[in-house]
């Protein structure tokens, strides 16, 4: 089995604030050891379940989070952005034989997560065909985009329910919930041990069942913090200001879509 990881830091157990995610903060690299540790844990439960080669997308800020020399041997990590459309699913191709998401988190204008949002913190609401999306959902779509099958997530409980609802066969593993500006977290050592088993599980299920058709068409709707990147993103060929702070772009080809959030979010 090849597989892809797609990891992200909001969505590790224990981040609870931005100072948190943020590289060069005094909490900061405590996280980037459990972001680490929990997609060690799910290359782990990959091999167990007989995967040969792992690629692993650092999707997070910068993108140089993860901590290579911690990976096992048989493990590709992908830093930094190259500004492909597919973002936080670089170099996927149908040669994955399934994708996994760690460490994401619930989407932007909910109150599943204090670090909520979907790509951009400027970014107030984004839809997709009527359905608020989360990073999971856009980089759900990317992954049915080349065939490959989503059979896990890690990350807060809304964030699992979102996924469970959208993918009804996924394995997930919430690590934590989010009270206001707070998070309830599992331990650490737990929230590795669940992933590493749970990873191993969804592998050992019929893929296929996480495999979907794509809609036929998108119709999406930014709605943006400030009128001003609305006004702006607007001249996007294709998009149409539709209020003073929504932007609408609507597409047959889901690579369409992408591009498009690649220059406006």
């Amino acid at each position: 089995m090849k597989i892809y990881i797609s990891a992200d830091l909001e969505g590790i157990c224990g981040t609870s604030h931005w100072d948190e995610v943020t590289r060069g903060n005094e909490r900061y690299p405590e996280f980037q050891k459990q972001m680490t540790a929990e997609v060690v844990a799910a290359c782990r439960g990959a091999i167990d379940a007989g995967a040969e080669e792992i690629w692993i997308r650092d999707g997070h800020d910068s993108a140089k989070n993860i901590i290579g020399a911690e990976l096992p041997e048989n493990s590709r990590l992908i830093r930094g952005w190259s500004r492909h459309p597919y973002m936080m699913m670089q170099e996927l191709d149908s040669s994955f034989t399934a994708a996994i998401m760690i460490g994401y988190h619930a989407r932007g204008g909910s109150d599943g997560n204090p670090l909520a949002h979907t790509m951009s913190s400027r970014v107030a609401l984004l839809t997709i065909n009527g359905q608020p999306a989360s990073e999971f959902l856009i980089n759900y779509y990317t992954s049915l985009h080349e065939e490959v099958p989503v059979v896990f997530v890690s990350g807060d409980k809304e964030l699992c329910d979102h996924a469970a609802d959208i993918v009804p066969a996924i394995v997930s593993v919430s690590v934590k919930y989010g009270s206001g500006d707070s998070t309830v977290n599992l331990h650490p050592d737990r929230a590795c041990e669940q992933i590493q088993e749970g990873v191993n599980r969804s592998l050992a299920g019929d893929l296929s069942d996480c495999l979907q058709s794509l809609p036929n068409r998108f119709e999406v709707e930014t709605t943006y913090s400030s009128s001003l990147d609305a006004y702006k993103n607007s001249f996007f060929p294709g998009a149409e200001l539709i209020t003073p702070q929504t932007v609408r772009f609507d597409a047959d080809d889901y690579f369409e879509v992408l591009k498009f959030f690649l220059f406006t979010l």
